[in-house]
């Protein structure tokens, strides 16, 4: 039975209504099929998961789609990268709208197809795991933003979560884990990796680098939250950089991490320019690391990166349900020179870093992450770095930590608990 609301539901349902054919995106378990199933359940289904169908559909379009004929679903579509040009003609031959729901777990390998082959013709829709909001059924589906105009909205529909919030960081975001609550953790993610690398990776990697791909995966959960560093990483798994970056481009592909870009305007001449990496579930980042329980993850040395991978998502869901996309709208910015911040009698050198930065327009709204009860207006002391970006204007600033309630640090500057989000 299909029982959690989806906020990315309406917007599906009016991309669908407008366009020839849609592509719902998404890491595999995310709810692709099962949304479009609620959503459509009279269209014909077909899946290329199955071998067979797959065979067909590789050895022959046009007789599988005359088997197969529109209005049509087909699930894991990047599996045959050749069906791309056959759904174009189709598509060019017909007026009708909703004729093929496409899925895919390969986002960006699925965008090269699609940018080559159906650029215009399809309308691309990204589906997360579930987001807070989702899983305390708050209705509300505005993507974040720390400016007055959002706080205002958001408080409107203003909703403490019940459900303790390292509970379900370290649960993760598949519904499955929602739907089914006495489904066990780590039979799910167990599971969830095996299918991941039989499904996802045997075909890109030898059969034989199986184990130290889950080494590589293991690494780099470890480092969630982290600028990368190719050559630590390959140093650790024991293979070369350059089988490193192919093999996190694999985990981008697949929607397993995300690389947030850097803001790099031609006046921060110190800005490092490597892309910080975080996993899209805390839940397979926790197996992966071995945190087994919610209160040893919250005690634990990974806790403040954990934190701020988890907030970090649910700002990017907070775009894809509202049907946007943040790629050119999310970054962080980071200055490579060390500064002295004393917190509580207690000196110490940080690095000059914004953790996000959030374009609107020419506005750019700074936000800090701390997994702190006790903001300070110090932990906000990098922002000013963004008054002297050419044609922007710094807004209002944020920290978003696990403080109680709103509270405003300065003029400029306010404190925001999780559920602001």
């Amino acid at each position: 039975m299909y029982s959690i609301k989806r906020h990315i539901a309406p917007v599906v349902e009016n991309r669908a209504k407008n366009s020839k054919a849609i592509l719902l995106t998404g890491s595999r378990q995310v709810g692709k099929s099962t949304l479009f199933r609620h959503l459509f359940g009279n269209v014909n289904q077909v899946t290329f998961d199955d071998d067979l169908l797959l065979a067909q559909a590789s050895e022959d379009i046009g007789l599988f789609l005359l088997n197969n004929p529109s209005p049509l679903m087909i699930d894991e579509v990047q599996k045959c990268p050749s069906i791309f040009n056959k759904l174009k003609i189709a598509l060019d031959n017909t007026e009708d709208y909703g004729n093929f729901y496409l899925t895919g777990s390969q986002k960006l390998q699925l965008m090269e197809g699609i940018s080559e082959s159906l650029a215009g013709r399809i309308s691309v829709v990204e589906l997360d795991g579930l987001s807070l909001r989702e899983i305390n059924d708050v209705d509300f589906n505005q993507h974040f933003v720390p400016s007055l105009e959002y706080i205002v909205a958001r408080e409107n529909k203003l909703k403490k979560y019940e459900s303790d919030l390292w509970t379900t960081i370290h649960r993760g975001s598949f519904p499955e884990l929602y739907a089914n609550p006495e489904r066990e953790w780590i039979d799910y993610y167990q599971s969830y990796v095996k299918t991941y690398l039989e499904r996802d990776v045997n075909k890109l990697i030898k059969a034989s680098n199986h184990l130290t791909f889950v080494k590589f995966m293991t690494t780099v959960a470890a480092r969630t939250g982290q600028i990368i560093n190719y050559a630590s990483i390959a140093e650790q798994v024991g293979v070369s950089e350059v089988t490193i970056k192919e093999w996190i481009s694999i985990l981008e592909k697949s929607g397993v991490v995300y690389l947030l870009k850097p803001y790099t305007a031609s006046v921060l001449k110190r800005a490092i320019k490597s892309p910080k990496l975080y996993f899209r579930d805390t839940g397979l980042c926790s197996y992966l690391t071995r945190w087994l329980t919610p209160d040893t993850l919250k005690s634990g040395a990974m806790a403040g990166a954990m934190f701020e991978t988890f907030v970090i998502n649910e700002i990017l869901k907070s775009y894809t349900n509202e049907g946007l996309d943040y790629d050119f709208d999310v970054f962080y910015y980071n200055g490579r020179d060390k500064k002295k911040r004393t917190t509580d009698g207690v000196t110490e050198e940080v690095d000059g870093e914004i953790d996000l930065i959030i374009q609107e327009g020419e506005m750019l709204h700074p936000v800090e992450i701390k997994m702190s009860t006790m903001p300070k207006a110090i932990m906000a002391s990098e922002f000013d770095v963004l008054d002297g970006i050419p044609d922007k204007k710094r807004g209002l600033g944020a920290i978003i930590c696990l403080i109680d309630r709103k509270l405003y640090l300065r003029d400029n500057l306010v404190a925001l608990p999780l559920w602001y989000i």
